[in-house]
């Protein structure tokens, strides 16, 4: 059964350090006809179902703890029945929306998780957030690589690091260590905006370093 990679975007606020900003957050479904991963179901969790449809949510993956991307997250849980992985370093950020809840297991870095046979691997990619996690789908079938990206690689830079528990130095290191060595025909699905390729990125490194954001 072939695999398709659907994306549902969302719009609601982000909060953090005493400011709100509104913000549409991408949300993706990777899978098959039967079963499914959901990455990051921000927002609006009845758009997220409508997407999923009838198929059986294998299970919640967080790219990194900013409410923007988890305040609905207990409300999928609950919906999909299905298990929420975040990394502990971000813990701190989830218990700020959920003091009283926790995620159901940790995401550590080279973590694999299986859907429609294939395979996500997860990469620690701190910067953005100290337990930013990118997901690498790879596999034949595929015309390329896909990376989920959250908001540690946008199309154009580095997702910002201007507010707390965020380093810029720290998510260049995660860039040109862990993602721009990957093959240029890498797909780019980002937390925020349109996706980009690895190849399209990488030239622009030393640029981002000298703006320094």
């Amino acid at each position: 059964m072939a695999l398709r990679i659907d994306k549902v975007v969302t719009s609601g606020t982000f909060s953090l350090d005493g400011g709100t900003w509104d913000v549409d957050n991408n949300v993706w479904i990777v899978g098959d006809d039967l079963q499914v991963l959901v990455i990051d179901p921000a927002h609006n969790i009845d758009a997220v179902e409508e997407a999923v449809g009838d198929r059986e949510v294998m299970g919640i993956l967080l790219t990194h703890g900013h409410d923007d991307h988890i305040r609905a997250v207990v409300a999928a849980r609950d919906r999909f029945s299905a298990p929420v992985l975040l990394h502990e370093a971000d813990r701190m950020l989830w218990d700020a929306v959920f003091p009283d809840e926790a995620p159901d297991d940790v995401i550590e870095d080279g973590d694999t998780f299986e859907v429609a046979g294939h395979t996500l691997e997860a990469l620690h990619t701190p910067g953005h957030s100290p337990g930013s996690v990118c997901f690498l789908l790879e596999g034949e079938e595929l015309p390329a690589p896909v990376l989920f990206s959250g908001d540690t690689l946008f199309n154009g830079g580095p997702g910002a690091t201007g507010r707390s528990y965020s380093d810029f130095p720290t998510i260049i290191d995660s860039i040109r260590d862990r993602l721009l060595g990957l093959p240029a025909e890498t797909v780019v699905n980002t937390g925020h905006g349109d996706s980009t390729s690895i190849g399209s990125e990488a030239p622009h490194l030393d640029e981002w370093i000298a703006r320094g954001h």
